[in-house]
């Protein structure tokens, strides 16, 4: 009896005969340049052939990535509402009327995972809400990505987006972080614009204890991938340059 595994083709051709259920489909998208079947299974590019009903992050994004996918996929004949971070809570629910009316339906967002640090989860959760199948598709992850790369504790983290701007309300969060990483052994995970990155780290080097540990992880699948942990005492001394470049930094303890 034959017990290989089937390769990514073969399930790709399996997917593409099975009926496509009328379910809200998540799919990743690529965080760099580079080729997107490195990152993304045959799988879900045999589902997405199949979508004609798309909310989507960015329209222009959205498009490019279904040309990357497959450019037999006719983009022209495919439908896009915009769920974005000035999408009114209200605008929300009536985006859900393709899966009421029994078509298949997907989420793509600008980069990496839906409804992770995304507002495709308020899509999401109206799925739920009604008791719509919501099938979450394999893909990158810049957050879990990072995480498996630092070295740090991955059994409890948080993610906090973006640190506040306001200086007083920044160094109030960090103070809050570090209790946690030191009470708790909590990795902590966060963002930035990325033409703050460099004055972002410079920052953290000054203002935190030098035996902190900073991994700092950017262009994480792409052709400039760097995912570096040293302890803030390093940093301050450190050359790089991470100016406009996706990034993503996390915080520990020795």
């Amino acid at each position: 009896m034959n017990t290989d595994p089937i390769s990514d083709r073969e399930a790709a051709d399996t997917t593409a005969q099975a009926p496509l259920a009328p379910a809200l489909y998540l799919f990743p998208v690529p965080l760099s340049d580079g080729t997107l079947h490195h990152v993304i299974p045959d799988a879900n590019i045999a589902i997405l052939r199949r979508v004609r009903h798309f909310a989507v992050e960015n329209v222009r994004s959205a498009r490019r990535f279904l040309r990357a996918a497959d450019r037999s996929i006719s983009i022209d004949s495919l439908s896009f509402v915009v769920l974005d971070e000035h999408t009114p809570p209200e605008a929300v629910p009536p985006m859900i009327q393709p899966l009421l009316d029994g078509h298949p339906m997907g989420i793509i967002s600008e980069a990496g995972c839906p409804a992770v640090a995304d507002p495709g989860a308020l899509l999401v959760a109206e799925a739920q809400r009604r008791s719509i199948p919501v099938i979450p598709l394999v893909g990158p992850s810049s957050i879990l990505l990072a995480l498996m790369a630092s070295g740090f504790n991955g059994q409890s983290w948080a993610f906090a987006g973006y640190l506040p701007i306001d200086p007083s309300a920044r160094r109030a969060r960090l103070s809050e972080m570090t209790r946690r990483i030191l009470r708790e052994g909590q990795t902590q995970i966060f963002i930035e614009t990325p033409y703050r990155n460099n004055r972002l780290i410079a920052d953290l080097a000054a203002s935190l204890s030098p035996d902190l540990l900073l991994c700092v992880a950017s262009d994480v699948t792409g052709s400039r991938q760097s995912i570096i942990t040293r302890p803030l005492r390093q940093w301050r001394t450190a050359t790089y340059d991470y100016d406009k470049i996706p990034t993503i930094f996390l915080l520990h303890s020795r």
